[in-house]
């Protein structure tokens, strides 16, 4: 009697501590998702205890934390305003062995306008976690629906693994500033991060995109087979509209497209983008569309050796507005380094530009607008370095030395003004 009298007393205090314990955490601005009914077994649905404990925290703009575990997420997760969601996780990881704060995603198959894994609103964010989609097989890929869906003002995503993403983290098309997205590495498939109706400096740090993570066999990869598919299929960055976008140390490998400028309906991208690169692409920049003011790229690295015409950068006809290019470096089988035909202005400064690629096409060619090239090192061998085309209204070429001298093919005549340049041997 004396022991099932002690034994009633301790079932009874212990809810009580455990209550107690949750409110400390609370008054602290802490939700952890286990009291509000998570499992974290990888096998039953967490979705809605997470969706709870963001409810929760909302009330007061408090951090739902996930402790290390796997979180099946059957749906789709909404952060509320002001709410912080952190897993384990302080700085990206490998997906072998998949530890830590595991979210196993299901939900968006073959709907890639579903809602994200994660719809993120004004000052809220999310990091901490590695990102895991077990239904995705490499012997038959699927669309799924976005990672993250970023909208309103002053969100993050940030300390963030994606092992087999199909499309990453999308920023808009809804009215949105000042998104960050930082430290963000993994495999994505068909979109790495795509940037819309930005109209405030947004920021963009430290995210790699490369196949290693979806390699591994914990999670089922294959190099071969996901090299293969990213190769044909993958853009990394994509920017639509966005004003005085920050772009630095970026990297892919292997991609169809690294960086992708185009217009939506609420317009094109200006910005400053830095330190940053793409390999095995094949193409590493491709300007669609971009502001009058332009996109400047500084310390870029540049490989492009898949796909039957691999070029670095490919200005299109439809570009209307200036890109520069300094001290970056083309390296690399590529058949060529740049194409121009920007209707407006065309940049090189300070430039390292080579090619081992059998094809004789010039290491540079434009047909349209204005070009500069000056202070370029060319690595070209017998072809020409760089070709000025029937179409191009004006060209400055000054200043450029090369393996065997700068040969300079002019279609344009007096157009041009060619000075100072290492002469052909």
């Amino acid at each position: 009697m004396k022991y099932g009298f002690v034994l009633l007393t301790a079932l009874m205090i212990i809810p009580g501590i455990l209550h107690a314990k949750e409110t400390i955490m609370q008054e602290q601005g802490l939700y952890p998702v286990k009291a509000y009914g998570a499992k974290m077994d990888g096998k039953t649905d967490d979705t809605a205890a997470i969706q709870k404990a963001m409810t929760a925290a909302a009330k007061v703009g408090g951090t739902v934390t996930l402790p290390p575990g796997k979180y099946l997420v059957n749906g789709s997760l909404n952060v509320p305003a002001g709410v912080d969601v952190k897993g384990a996780a302080n700085a990206p990881r490998y997906s072998e062995p998949l530890v830590g704060t595991v979210i196993l995603a299901t939900g968006g198959r073959d709907k890639e306008d579903a809602p994200a894994l994660f719809e993120v609103n004004s000052s809220s964010s999310v990091s901490g976690l590695t990102i895991y989609y077990p239904e995705q097989k490499v012997a038959d890929i699927r669309p799924y629906s976005w990672t993250f869906h970023l909208q309103g003002n002053d969100n993050t995503v940030e300390n963030i693994t994606l092992v087999n993403s199909y499309n990453g983290i999308k920023v808009g098309p809804e009215g949105n500033v000042r998104h960050r997205i930082r430290s963000v590495y993994g495999c994505v498939l068909r979109r790495g991060i795509f940037v819309d109706a930005c109209t405030d400096i947004g920021r963009i740090d430290n995210v790699q995109f490369h196949g290693h993570w979806w390699w591994a066999g914990e999670v089922h990869g294959n190099s071969d087979i996901v090299n293969k598919y990213m190769i044909n299929n993958l853009e990394a960055f994509i920017f639509g509209r966005t004003d005085w976008e920050y772009v630095n140390n970026t990297f892919v490998f292997p991609v169809k497209i690294g960086y992708r400028f185009i217009e939506t309906p609420t317009g094109a991208c200006n910005g400053q983008f830095s330190g940053i690169g793409a390999d095995y692409a094949q193409r590493c920049v491709v300007v669609d569309a971009i502001q009058n003011m332009g996109l400047l790229i500084t310390n870029g690295q540049f490989v492009a050796f898949a796909g039957d015409n691999p070029i670095q950068v490919e200005i299109n006809k439809t570009a209307k507005g200036s890109v520069r290019l300094v001290n970056c470096a083309f390296w690399g089988p590529a058949v060529q380094n740049v194409v121009s035909h920007n209707q407006s202005f065309t940049s090189l400064s300070d430039c390292y530009l080579s090619s081992p690629h059998g094809a004789l096409k010039p290491l540079v060619e434009a047909d349209n607008g204005r070009l500069q090239v000056r202070g370029c090192s060319f690595e070209g061998g017998k072809r020409p370095d760089i070709l000025l085309k029937q179409g191009l209204q004006h060209a400055i070429i000054s200043e450029n030395n090369g393996e065997l001298g700068v040969k300079v093919v002019n279609e344009i005549g007096d157009k041009a003004i060619i000075v100072n340049n290492e002469p052909k041997q």
